[in-house]
């Protein structure tokens, strides 16, 4: 399952930052990753200093 982004988000723009497939945008109060780009590689979880994104 891909990636989703929890309320934990502090909009710090790490994960987005770090997806390689550019999945992940800015939402109205905190990232969204777009479920059809998501390749489940984890690399937004890797550099998340909050942990919010997890596997949905």
């Amino acid at each position: 399952m891909a990636y989703v982004i929890s309320d934990e988000c502090i909009s710090c723009g790490a994960c987005a930052a770090e997806c390689p497939v550019e999945a992940i945008s800015e939402g109205d109060s905190k990232y969204v990753i777009n479920p059809d780009l998501c390749t489940e590689c984890g690399s937004c979880a890797n550099v998340c200093p909050v942990g919010a994104p997890v596997q949905g």
